[in-house]
C-alpha cells in the first residue's frame, strides 16, 4: 500500500487531487447556476461564466505550479540516477522536461484568458496544454522504459504505456471530432457555444469531441498518479551553508580556540 507521508510523493498526490478538485468545483458550480449543459461540456465552459470563471482561473493556475514542480522534480531525479554515459538517456529527459513545462505554461494561460474576445489566446493554450503534455508522457514512457529494471518494475512500465496509448487515442478523436463538428455547424463559432440542443447537426460530433476532451484529462492525471511510487525514494534535505567573509586573518585564532575549547571553528574564532 502506498503510504503519503514518504519522500516526495505527496507533491504528485497534491497535482492530482487539486487537479480533480478543480475539474470538480468548476463543472459543478456551472451546471448549478445553469451556465453550461450537464451532459458533457467543454472543460473550459465550465469556467467561462462568473464566479466559476475566477474559481477556475486561480485552481487551474495553482495546478500549474504544483505540476511545473513535479516536473522538474521528476527531472532531477532521472538526472541523478544516470550514468553519465547515457548521454541519450539526459537528452530524452530534459527533452521531457522542456515538453512539459511548455504543457505548465499553457495550463496558465488557459487559466487567465478565458473571455470570449480573448478566445484565440485561450485555443493556442490549450493546444500547448494537450500537445505538449501528450509529448511529456509518450518521452516519460521512454525514459520509464531506458531505467526498468534498476529503478522501477515493469508494472510501472506497463502502467505508463497504457496511459499513454489512452492519451494518444483521446486527443486523435478530439482533433477528428472537433474538425466534423466545425464542418457540419459552418458558420456557427462553436468554440464560443455554451448549450447545444440534440437536434443540431453537429451534437453528436460536440458529445465526442468533449467526451476525448475530458478523457485526455483524467489520462494526464493518471499518469501522474505512476509517479507517486517513484517520489517516495526521494528524500528532501536542506543543509544550510554558511559563508563567512571576514576582514581578519582568524587562522591563528582557530589555534587558540582548538586550545581551550577543543573545536576549530572559524565562527567561533572570528567572534573573539
Amino acid at each position: 500500500m502506498w503510504s503519503f507521508r514518504r519522500g516526495l510523493c505527496w507533491l504528485p498526490a497534491s497535482l492530482v487531487a487539486w487537479s480533480i478538485a478543480t475539474l470538480a468545483v468548476s463543472y459543478a458550480t456551472a451546471v448549478l447556476l445553469g451556465h453550461t449543459d450537464l451532459l458533457l461540456p467543454y472543460i473550459s465552459d465550465t469556467g467561462t461564466e462568473i464566479p466559476e470563471r475566477c474559481v477556475f482561473g486561480f485552481m487551474l493556475t495553482v495546478s500549474s505550479f504544483l505540476g511545473a514542480a513535479t516536473l522538474y522534480v521528476r527531472y532531477k531525479q532521472v538526472e541523478a540516477l544516470a550514468s553519465q554515459t547515457e548521454l541519450s538517456l539526459h537528452r530524452l529527459n530534459a527533452s521531457g522536461l522542456a515538453l512539459g513545462l511548455l504543457s505548465c505554461c499553457g495550463m496558465s494561460v488557459v487559466a487567465n484568458f478565458q473571455k470570449s474576445e480573448m478566445i484565440d489566446v485561450h485555443l493556442f493554450g490549450a493546444g500547448l496544454t494537450f500537445a505538449g503534455g501528450v509529448l511529456y508522457i509518450l518521452v516519460q514512457t521512454g525514459v520509464s522504459y531506458r531505467m526498468q529494471p534498476r529503478f522501477h518494475g515493469k508494472d510501472i512500465l506497463w502502467a505508463r504505456t497504457a496511459v499513454g496509448l489512452w492519451t494518444l487515442v483521446s486527443i486523435v478523436i478530439l482533433f477528428v471530432s472537433s474538425a466534423i463538428m466545425v464542418d457540419e455547424e459552418a458558420g456557427v463559432k462553436v468554440v464560443q457555444k455554451l448549450r447545444w440542443g440534440s437536434a443540431e447537426s453537429g451534437y453528436v460530433a460536440h458529445l465526442i469531441s468533449a467526451g476525448a476532451e475530458w478523457s485526455l484529462a483524467f489520462s494526464f492525471i493518471c499518469f501522474f498518479l505512476t509517479f507517486i511510487r517513484d517520489f517516495q525514494k526521494i528524500q528532501l534535505q536542506v543543509k544550510p551553508i554558511l559563508h563567512c567573509n571576514h576582514l581578519y586573518n582568524y587562522s591563528h585564532y582557530e589555534d587558540r580556540v582548538h586550545e581551550h575549547h577543543g573545536e576549530r571553528s572559524p565562527l567561533l574564532a572570528g567572534a573573539i
